[in-house]
């Protein structure tokens, strides 16, 4: 059995008496049973792991197993211990066993078989598996997509943060643009270009770049966390992959198809290339096979469609290995349409007066082929005309322009009312006949003449609805009907000046309809006097003039119809600052009643009666204390009502904007109850975060600061991180097991400056395993203390006593009295007798 020396011992029972100082009833010892213990690794000195207690008859301990010269047992006393430190990457689980010896030194129990698992320790830094690595990749290649690996090991605990591995990129060689041209996954290590270096990498400026990879352990997220670094060198190929020029392909083609049109390569082989159509079509007339040539499938046709566009894309495995490539088809014209008559028959009038070369009007046609090419260009040419009379050639036709002109001024509608023209359109390979009609109409020598000169008066109210007719009036023309001549158009001449009124004539009846064109207002305008005046479309022929028989009157006269009020806005918007006195002027709104009746204000919706309003002048007023933290953005109903027509009343929107200013005081919003695990550890702190219920406008800057107390600024400490929060920490590790009220003050930056001052609660507390306080950290004020609960109780035992002793008394007169009262019968019965 291992023997310690004696002062190897008496530093043993000195650790153990330390360590088990203040533990009470989380005191680690017990009998002898297979047990399992969990220590840390790379603990130093000597560490007891358990006391095993000795019962008669056993007298000693002995230990055998994996102790590998450090795990120990002390035989009389029972301490499990470490005399240096253990392993995990050597060794994670010893296996031990523990037996009670007698007197003689005979094994009385077990063996028990004790386990040991060994706690990582973050001890070992990650390791790449080269010093340096070596990739190339493609310019313009996908950004995202990995075109290599860095990978490194761990050899702490893979199930524990310990092994957790990070990667990223610490350097970057060079860097021309400033901006990171590579990524990497910090999970995987795969290596990619970025959003920019996707598209910049150029071979020709710059063919190499050296990149500075490390890797983190702790899952790169503390600062205490183990590194390592490698040299990963990178070539810059010249990409392939780039899209062809832009095809043409004439139309209507008669070779052989499919046809190969273009290619696409890939900068590797094996790529299995697809076409994807940007725009869905009912037949896609390409296909590209797997060397990259892409083919035309049939004849395509420009008019059906003159410029094809869709990508080509190179896969791996359903994979896209690079961005798409847009490849773009234009399909050449060629003249395979013939002109087309934009009518079936055209036709045309002319008066009989018209003079030598005056133009009639312009024959349309068109040509599907392309729009200013040589395909298109139509050329036009009278072939017949009837009748020829007064004589053939009648008309003429611009070759290029198809615009009729009259080459001689012999029409005469009572010899010839109409003329049949036949038109040869060509553009040079297809020919097309277009019908020609030509009216010859009566000149204009008749005025229109109204059927009365004066249509009376006419009365309507305000409200008539714009577009209702109010009247109508009839003019004749003895020209030829329907034609420009006969047609009659009235218009307004006098009396009408704001354009309140139009008239719309029946192109059949030539009858007119005085219609509303705008709403009418009785108080700008009562009475119209209207003058309306016939013509026609087509001039007059010399020495005819209109005259008072085209002219006719009539009155129009306006009733009144009470109007609502009328606001001068629909909404009225006001700010406000939130601490102004009751009784401040905010706004006054404005509503005017057309007939000019006296108005009367109301709120309504005013539901925190934070307004109130003048109900004559419309002022509105603060009547209650604003406050923006509860509402800042005020809205109510104003509603104007008609003094002595209650009836009628219109409404308008106020909103008040109340701003801010600094009247709330700096709070906490996060560590009001804090706890540190006792014993304390130098470096411990606690993050407390402050809020202000007043507007941030910018980030909001907070001073933190410790209070006046005993001992509070010598036990405590407050530091700064940011504007919003702060550290609390210990200054010191002998602050003993207890709940503490550390004063706090936090000041704000507003205008002015306000300050709150609040009382944290913190514990020290004994700590589980998992690093919880075993107290409850808050304080619940309702839950009695212990010397409560001891006068509560007494109270209530005495107050059961009193009741009790009060029974019994009562109990014992009334058996006293009832006693006296049968000793006095038998005198009674006496006296009686």
């Amino acid at each position: 059995m291992f023997k310690l020396c004696g002062l190897h011992l008496l530093y043993l029972l000195v650790f153990h008496l330390t360590a088990c100082h203040g533990m009470n009833e989380l005191y680690a010892s017990g009998p002898l049973q297979d047990m399992t213990f969990s220590v840390s690794e790379g603990t130093t000195g000597v560490h007891v792991i358990y006391q095993f207690t000795i019962e008669p008859p056993d007298v000693s301990l002995r230990l055998s197993g994996e102790k590998d010269g450090v795990i120990e047992i002390t035989s009389k006393n029972g301490y499990l211990y470490l005399n240096g430190s253990l392993d995990r990457e050597s060794k994670a689980t010893h296996r031990l066993q523990v037996e009670a010896l007698n007197e003689a030194g005979a094994k009385v129990k077990g063996p028990y078989s004790i386990t040991i698992n060994v706690q990582d320790i973050n001890d070992n830094p990650p390791k790449f598996d080269k010093s340096k690595y070596n990739g190339a990749v493609w310019e313009n290649s996908r950004s995202g997509k990995p075109f290599m690996y860095v990978s490194a090991t761990d050899h702490d605990d893979p199930t524990t943060p310990n092994a957790q591995l990070s990667y990223s990129i610490l350097h970057h060689f060079p860097n021309p643009y400033n901006r990171m041209l590579f990524q990497i996954d910090n999970i995987t290590g795969a290596i990619s270009t970025s959003d920019f270096g996707s598209r910049v990498l150029n071979r020709q400026k710059q063919d190499t770049f050296l990149l500075v990879v490390t890797v983190k352990d702790l899952a790169g997220m503390s600062e205490n966390a183990l590194t390592s670094n490698t040299d990963v060198e990178i070539t810059v190929k010249v990409n392939l992959w780039k899209a062809p020029p832009k095809v043409s392909i004439k139309e209507n083609s008669t070779e052989p198809h499919p046809i190969n049109i273009t290619q696409v390569h890939w900068n590797e082989p094996g790529a299995k290339y697809e076409l994807l159509q940007k725009e869905k079509l009912p037949r896609f007339p390409f296909t590209i096979d797997q060397n990259g040539t892409i083919y035309v499938t049939e004849p395509l046709d420009r008019e059906e469609k003159e410029l094809y566009s869709f990508f080509a894309t190179a896969k791996d495995g359903g994979e896209e290995l690079g961005r798409p490539l847009p490849i773009y088809v234009q399909v050449e014209d060629i003249n395979d349409n013939p002109p087309v008559c934009q009518n079936a028959l055209t036709i045309f009038e002319v008066q009989e007066n018209e003079g030598l070369g005056s133009n009639i009007g312009t024959l349309h046609a068109t040509d599907m082929d392309k729009e200013n090419t040589i395909n298109s260009r139509l050329q036009f040419r009278i072939v017949e005309q009837n009748p020829k009379i007064p004589l053939d050639n009648l008309f003429i036709i611009q070759q290029e322009a198809g615009t009729f002109q009259l080459s001689s001024s012999s029409l005469n509608k009572r010899v010839v009312s109409n003329y049949s023209v036949m038109v040869e359109v060509t553009d040079k390979v297809f020919t097309t006949l277009c019908d020609v009609k030509i009216n010859v109409i009566d000149i204009n020598d008749q005025i229109p003449i109204f059927e009365k000169s004066d249509y009376g008066k006419w009365t309507i109210l305000e409200d008539t609805p714009v577009g209702e007719v109010i009247l109508e009036i009839q003019a004749t023309d003895a020209d030829e009907p329907f034609t420009g001549s006969s047609q009659i158009i009235y218009k307004i001449e006098e009396g009408d000046q704001n354009k309140n009124f139009i008239i719309n004539t029946d192109p059949q009846t030539n009858r007119g309809f005085v219609k509303i064109n705008k709403v009418l207002d009785f108080e700008m305008s009562s009475t119209y006097n209207l003058t309306v005046k016939a013509t026609n479309p087509e001039p007059l022929v010399h020495g005819v003039q209109y005259n008072s028989s085209s002219i006719a009157y009539f009155r129009v006269v306006v009733a009144d119809v009470n109007e609502v009020p009328v606001f001068s806005k629909n909404t009225y918007i006001a700010p406000i600052l939130e601490d102004v006195s009751v009784g401040t002027l905010v706004i006054t709104v404005m509503a005017s009643d057309p007939e000019g009746d006296p108005i009367r204000y109301t709120l309504e919706s005013n539901k925190r009666n934070w307004l109130r309003i003048d109900e004559f002048s419309g002022a509105i007023y603060t009547a209650a204390p604003l406050d923006r933290e509860v509402e800042y953005e005020y809205k109510v109903q104003v509603t104007a009502t008609e003094q002595n027509k209650t009836s009628q009343h219109s409404t308008a929107v106020f909103i008040l904007y109340i701003k801010d200013v600094n009247d709330n005081p700096p709070r906490l919003a996060k560590g009001n109850h804090l706890f540190f695990c006792h014993p304390l550890r130098g470096g411990v702190r606690a993050e407390i975060q402050a809020t202000d219920d007043d507007e941030q406008l910018y980030s909001p800057e907070f001073t933190f600061s410790l209070g006046d107390g005993e001992n509070i600024k010598s036990d405590w400490e407050i530091s700064r991180i940011d504007g919003t929060h702060a550290y609390l920490s210990p200054k010191h590790t002998n602050l003993e097991e207890n709940h503490y009220s550390i004063p706090l003050i936090i000041n704000d930056n507003g205008k002015p400056p306000l300050e709150g001052n609040l009382n944290l609660q913190v514990n020290v507390c004994r700590c589980s395993d998992e690093q919880r306080c075993f107290i409850e950290v808050e304080n619940h004020s309702g839950m009695p203390s212990t010397g409560m609960a001891v006068g509560i109780l007494l109270g209530v035992l005495i107050f059961i006593g009193l009741v009790v002793g009060g029974v019994f008394l009562h109990m014992k007169y009334k058996k006293s009295k009832e006693l006296k009262r049968n000793a006095a019968e038998p005198a009674e019965l006496k006296a009686l007798t």
